[in-house]
């Protein structure tokens, strides 16, 4: 294991995503994970039923303890809720020398609100500027442009607009766009990459964002080159969603331990 990983997010409570995706995407990695929650939700496969923000004394406590003694290779932020936090996030981040991967968590597959519109400005002000890599789905992607995404063009446009406000390269996600084929592209000042694969027929996908964000990181944390550490994570979201469990009755968790083979564990134990 190698690569040290803060994930400043919020949790779900039905470990499909938030914290609880990140951790089992960057052990799955092989990187070391670490948290300081913003936020704990009430939630499951149907939806959020409930939020209960952390107080930004105590989220200030989690990431001074972290990094004071443990240290970190890089970070990846996800659920931040509102203008404050995102504030006091990028206040924290700003000394660190190391890749910040920005997953800008709007709305979660229920559609249930995650990011106050207040919070949007200071995003774009305040953490965008920091991030190594940002990760927007599409209806992220509009907000922060303002601009309508309807096709591969339409995402490279957005992502050459997104890396404006400072980013170092943009992966567009584009799950939203309808067709057999999946798109995700990434924009560098240098260049622009698709990557493309086999659309899978599932309403199991729970997660995914925060997934493929937190898989990003631990490439990175890792030292991967940005190409090779977002390909591979793309490999193992695909591989995640397509032995996905099946459970709940709305959008389903992904096999987040997709790369443990138990019965090499077996052998080891005889």
């Amino acid at each position: 294991m190698h690569g040290r990983v803060l994930v400043i997010a919020g949790s779900d409570s039905g470990g499909g995503a938030g914290i609880q995706a990140d951790i089992k995407a960057i052990t799955a990695m092989d990187a070391f994970a670490m948290t300081a929650i913003t936020a704990l939700t009430a939630q499951n496969t149907l939806g959020v039923q409930g939020v209960h923000p952390v107080p930004p004394a105590f989220l200030r406590l989690q990431i001074d303890s972290v990094l004071s003694d443990l240290g970190a290779d890089a970070v990846k932020t996800g659920m931040l809720g509102d203008a404050a936090t995102v504030g006091l996030v990028a206040e924290m981040l700003a000394p660190l020398q190391i890749p910040i991967v920005v997953d800008p968590v709007m709305v979660a597959k229920g559609g249930a609100s995650l990011l106050a519109d207040s919070a949007v400005a200071e995003m774009k002000r305040s953490l965008l500027p920091m991030a190594a890599l940002l990760t927007p789905n599409l209806p992220e992607a509009e907000v922060l442009t303002g601009m309508r995404i309807t096709d591969e063009a339409g995402m490279r446009r957005a992502g050459e607009a997104l890396l404006s406000f400072g980013c170092a390269a943009v992966l567009m996600k584009g799950g939203h766009l309808e067709g057999p084929d999946l798109v995700d592209v990434l924009v560098t000042e240098k260049r622009v990459l698709a990557f493309r694969s086999s659309r899978i027929a599932t309403r199991h996908t729970h997660g995914t964002g925060c997934t493929l964000a937190s898989a990003c990181a631990a490439g990175l944390a890792q030292g991967l080159e940005l190409f090779t550490a977002v390909s591979r994570a793309r490999a193992y979201v695909q591989a995640a969603i397509f032995s996905a469990p099946g459970y709940g009755a709305g959008h389903g968790p992904l096999n987040h331990a997709v790369t443990v083979d138990p019965a090499r564990l077996a052998g080891l134990r005889s």
